[in-house]
C-alpha cells in the first residue's frame, strides 16, 4: 500500500504544499499590507480620516471574503491561466490562493495596527512626525506581535485552501487525497494526508507563536 513511489508521491504533494501555501502568503502580504494599512488609517479613527478611500477599500474586502473558495478557484481559471498559461498545478494554485488570501490579510493588518495605543500615535504626531513615519516607525513596529500571529493564522488559512485546490489538480496533499484516497477509495492514504495537514499546520503554530513570544517586549 505505501511502496517507494506512493511514499515519494506524499513527500513530492508535502513540497507541493509548502510552496503553494509560501508563496501564496508572500504575495497575499505584498498586497494585504498596503490594504490593511489603507482600511486603517483612512478609518475615522485613523491618522488621515477619509470616508471614501475607507468604504472602497471595505467594500472590496468584504465582497471578496464572502466568495468561498472553490468559487473564486472555478471564477479566476482565466486570470491564472493568462497569468501562468495553464489553470493547473502548483503554480496556478498560487494565483487564486494569493487573491484569496490578500483580503482577510488585509484584515487582520488593519486589526493589529488598530490595537496600537493612541497615545503613542499622539506622541508621535506631537514631534512632527509624518504620515509615512507614524506608519513605518510607530505603527507597524508596535503591531508586530499581533502581526506575526495573524501570520500564523494566514498560514493555516492558506494550506487549507491550497487542499481545497487539489480538488481541480493543484497538486500538493489535497491533490494526493482527492485522486489518490477519494477516488480510489484509499482510505489510509486520506488519513495520512490529514495527519501530514494537520502536522504541518502544528508546525506553524509552533514556530509562529515562538517568534511572537521573542519579539514582545512586554515578556522582557
Amino acid at each position: 500500500m505505501f511502496s517507494n513511489e506512493v511514499i515519494m508521491m506524499i513527500v513530492r504533494g508535502i513540497g507541493e504544499s509548502l510552496y503553494m501555501t509560501g508563496f501564496a502568503t508572500l504575495f497575499g502580504y505584498i498586497l494585504g499590507i498596503p490594504w490593511g494599512i489603507g482600511l486603517s488609517v483612512t478609518d475615522k479613527e485613523g491618522i488621515r480620516p477619509n470616508a471614501g478611500i475607507y468604504r472602497i477599500l471595505d467594500v472590496v474586502a468584504n465582497i471578496m471574503r464572502s466568495v468561498p473558495f472553490l468559487i473564486m478557484l472555478m471564477l479566476l481559471i482565466p486570470v491564472t491561466r493568462f497569468i501562468v498559461g495553464k489553470s493547473y498545478g502548483p503554480t496556478a494554485a498560487i494565483v487564486p490562493l494569493t487573491i484569496s488570501a490578500a483580503p482577510f490579510i488585509a484584515r487582520m493588518v488593519e486589526s493589529s495596527i488598530k490595537e496600537v495605543d493612541h497615545g503613542v500615535i499622539e506622541a508621535a504626531q506631537s514631534i512632527g512626525a509624518s504620515d509615512m513615519q507614524i506608519v513605518t516607525k510607530v505603527l507597524l513596529p508596535e503591531a508586530r506581535v499581533s502581526l506575526v500571529t495573524g501570520a500564523v493564522i494566514a498560514l493555516g488559512t492558506i494550506l487549507g485552501y491550497s487542499a481545497m485546490a487539489g480538488v481541480v489538480g493543484a497538486g500538493g496533499l489535497g491533490d494526493i487525497a482527492v485522486r489518490y484516497g477519494y477516488y480510489r477509495f484509499n482510505f489510509p492514504i486520506m488519513i495520512v494526508t490529514v495527519i501530514l495537514l494537520v502536522l504541518l499546520q502544528q508546525i506553524f503554530t509552533f514556530i509562529g507563536m515562538h517568534i511572537a513570544g521573542r519579539i514582545d517586549k512586554r515578556h522582557i
